[in-house]
């Protein structure tokens, strides 16, 4: 399994951002993707995720209405759409797989909004 994220960058408060996820080695359309994020100092926390088909989403509560996830299932791809930011949106984002009784992760790209 690899995933590799790509979008981040400097931003400024109520700007947007997109970042892209693309994966390889696995089924992609199988397999529910999320977004997780950290921010310096704090733990790893999750941001939003996606059901194989896009039928389902769900959002942690501080991005719920600004952020929007969302698949391609043609290119193996995920994506986070990420408006209004706000400066506590910053942080390491990363892309985020369960497959065959193991967790993946991206390298993570940097998410970073300051004025």
């Amino acid at each position: 399994v690899q995933l590799v994220e790509s979008g981040g960058g400097l931003v400024q408060p109520g700007g947007s951002l997109r970042l892209s996820c693309v994966a390889s080695g696995f089924t992609f359309s199988n397999y529910p993707m999320s977004w997780y994020r950290q921010a310096p100092g704090k733990e790893r926390e999750f941001v939003a995720t996606v059901s194989r088909t896009n039928g389902i989403t769900n959002y942690h509560d501080s991005v719920e209405g600004r952020f929007t996830i969302s698949r391609d299932n043609t290119k193996n791809t995920v994506g986070l759409q990420m408006n209004s930011l706000k400066l506590e949106d910053t942080a390491v984002y990363y892309c985020y797989t369960y497959v065959a009784g193991k967790s993946s992760w991206g390298q993570g790209t940097q998410v970073t909004v300051s004025s």
